[in-house]
């Protein structure tokens, strides 16, 4: 009998890749300056007070030059976002409000969406951002690391794995309202036709979820040729889908049962510095006294990218910065927020552990698959090089550097 590794060998060896299958992908943001994005929106505003009150050569300072971005580079606005287009070492506006996005695979924080700050913010994924799409964030490939090989976000994501290697991000729609999926030509007709009904688009996003196989050269997806198991693996996938976008599209927020949900049994204290975790009593011990309990073995085990998931979480939040730069302004005390958000965090990754299990039997229990090379047979693949690139967006006027009209 063969094992699941060595049948996911053998299907992942003939598999197409993501990348075939929705063209269209788009390279990570590229910040240059840690200080835009943080895990609480009321420091992104104290950053950049901090940086308007300050002139000349200390702006300059605060701001961290670089190559693509200095207090005087001249930069488009980012599409939907109603900031400034005049010099930064000119700038005495208020703070453009801060948006919630996801950094790494897990990690929801904030970031000021002014395209001054950022050195690439790709603009062709703010175009199609709206509460309809979904962002399918392919993980930087890190060798002989565990967990998934993509995430799924209705957040606007980073795309940069926590172990800082960078991912792609596909989104489902190239147009915004849920237009022109991001799926290669005849694909979903082609699924249509074996399993007797309509394939839609977030179809294969969930049975993306579901059987996905990461590997050097990118990310596979085995198709199945079994009606019934394709089914059955899009359930899963729906299922996951459901946790990680933690209630956008009309969706619940994450729980667990009643007996099972985290609480916190004693109070963080003002500034921890540590986390631990007790197998035994499945406990989360936070800094000196504070216990948040339980504590599923699956959520604290977690992993993406190449790094434990809780423990990134945790240390984004209270590793040291520099003194007297912008990433050094931080609350004070341990926002009550972050309590909430690692609550909620820990049930999404204990009710995805849960999951795994299924997902190996789905890729051990099915026999016919659609190869590559079918889908080059069938006109498939490769898909179109237009495919792969943006839609033209032309729905509205985006603002160009110093006030004047972009032209698209």
């Amino acid at each position: 009998m063969r094992t699941v590794t060595a049948l996911t060998e053998d299907v992942t060896e003939d598999a197409p890749l993501l990348d075939d299958l929705m063209p269209w992908s788009v390279a990570p943001l590229r910040l240059g300056r840690g200080w835009v994005m943080a895990p609480d929106a009321a420091s992104l505003r104290a950053r950049w007070d901090a940086l308007v009150r300050a002139e000349g050569a200390e702006r300059d300072a605060l701001f961290g030059s670089t190559r693509a971005r200095t207090p005087h580079s001249a930069v488009a606005q980012l599409p939907g976002q109603a900031t400034g287009t005049g010099r930064i070492a000119r700038e005495q506006g208020r703070c453009p409000e801060p948006v919630r996005v996801l950094h790494g695979a897990f990690d929801e924080q904030w970031l000021l969406p002014d395209h001054r700050l950022i050195d690439a913010a790709r603009p062709e994924l703010w175009r199609v951002r709206d509460e309809r799409q979904l962002f399918v964030v392919e993980q930087g490939h890190v060798p002989k690391a565990a967990g998934p090989a993509l995430v799924v976000s209705a957040l606007l994501p980073d795309g940069r794995s926590p172990a800082g290697r960078p991912g792609r991000i596909r989104p489902l729609y190239r147009r915004p309202g849920a237009l022109e999926p991001n799926v290669a030509p005849g694909l979903l007709d082609l699924l249509a036709g074996r399993y007797g009904h309509a394939v839609a688009a977030e179809d294969l996003v969930c049975w993306a979820l579901a059987s996905a196989v990461a590997g050097p050269a990118g990310c596979a997806v085995p198709l199945t040729g079994d009606a019934a198991v394709w089914a059955a693996g899009v359930e899963l996938g729906r299922r996951a889908l459901r946790v990680q976008v933690r209630g956008a599209h009309g969706g619940e927020r994450p729980r667990l049962p009643g007996g099972r949900r985290p609480y916190v049994r004693a109070a963080l204290p003002a500034r921890p510095d540590s986390v631990a975790y007790d197998a035994d009593e499945e406990t989360l011990t936070i800094g000196d006294a504070g216990r948040v309990a339980p504590v599923p073995r699956g959520a604290w085990e977690f992993e993406a990218g190449g790094g434990r998931v809780l423990e990134l979480w945790f240390a984004r939040r209270t590793d040291g910065a520099e003194p007297g730069s912008l990433e050094a302004v931080r609350p004070a005390s341990w926002p009550q927020e972050w309590t909430s958000e690692l609550l909620e965090l820990i049930t999404v990754l204990a009710l995805l552990a849960e999951l795994e299990p299924e997902r190996e039997r789905l890729r051990s229990g099915a026999e016919a698959w659609i190869g590559a090379a079918e889908l080059r047979a069938a006109g498939v693949l490769p898909p179109p090089g237009a495919a792969r690139r943006p839609a033209s967006v032309l729905d509205h006027a985006e603002e160009g550097p110093d006030g004047q009209f972009a032209l698209l």
